[in-house]
């Protein structure tokens, strides 16, 4: 059985790309009515340009059961359509344990995701459930992409004793969290300084770096600061800002198609400036 890491790494290098494409079907936004028809139409147009597709769970709640339904059918099709491509559910699951056992059931088994988003707060024997599939990424919140997550993230910058902050504290301890090559941390593309940082503590992990787009993150910065000396271990994600780049056209997939693809030339020309080319 081959380790998530493994895979992630072996999905970037036969792609060649960093990308990964954020489902957030918005009924605001969205320029047809059919939920399905619209994230079949952005699965089939992206998929020749990325490495991952991130269903974000919330924005699939919200439908209420239509939603939940759909997410089913989503995930098959795309696993049919482009199995190639790595599927994360994006739910940020966090509970104590016995809780966290049914998610991590619900996220690997019932919904069959490559990998899932958890948060930490509750410790590792919350996050343990998740880390015993080897075979699937556990992708840990360590900083978050909003303006207030500093709040509670950053508390311990001014630490002399070295420990540093909860972030920090957080990519350190995912580092022993490792042992089935299945853990990876998330970390905003609004935050490059503390991207850099995280990735000096773990050199290893994948990262997942929300935020390019719509949050406006540095994309520059975020490639930079973020890929690993040694690996291709870094994972872009932009959501509204690729899947409804037509604005009210309707020609959504097309419009979808080609940004992916103009943000995995973008990437890949900042590898080449660095001497990383994939």
């Amino acid at each position: 059985m081959s380790s998530f890491i493994k895979n992630l790494e072996e999905t970037i290098n036969r792609k060649k790309s960093l990308i990964c494409v954020g489902l957030d079907p918005d009924p605001n936004q969205m320029q047809v009515h059919d939920l399905f028809e619209f994230c079949k139409r952005i699965i089939e147009e992206v998929a020749p340009y990325v490495a991952a597709i991130k269903p974000n769970l919330a924005f699939f709640e919200a439908f209420g059961l239509e939603g939940i339904t759909t997410l089913e059918r989503v995930v098959a099709f795309a696993k049919e359509v482009a199995p190639e491509v790595i599927l994360i559910g994006d739910a940020k699951r966090g509970d104590i344990s016995s809780s966290m056992e049914k998610y991590a059931k619900a996220m690997f088994e019932a919904w069959d995701f490559d990998a899932a988003t958890v948060n930490p707060f509750a410790g590792r024997d919350s996050i343990e459930p998740f880390l015993q599939y080897k075979d699937k990424g556990v992708l840990v919140w360590c900083k978050s992409s909003n303006p207030d997550g500093s709040q509670f993230q950053n508390i311990g910058d001014a630490d002399k004793s070295g420990f540093g902050s909860v972030f920090k504290t957080i990519a350190r301890e995912a580092n022993k969290w490792n042992l089935n090559q299945n853990v990876g941390l998330v970390v905003g593309a609004t935050y490059p300084n503390e991207l850099e940082s995280v990735r000096q503590i773990s050199p290893d992990l994948p990262i997942l770096v929300p935020g390019i787009g719509s949050q406006h993150g540095d994309l520059y910065a975020s490639v930079v600061g973020g890929i690993s000396k040694s690996k291709y271990n870094l994972l872009i994600s932009s959501s509204r800002n690729i899947i409804y780049s037509s604005g009210n056209s309707v020609d959504y997939g097309t419009s979808a198609g080609t940004a992916a693809m103009r943000l995995r030339n973008r990437v890949n020309e900042v590898l080449v400036k660095i001497g990383r080319s994939v």
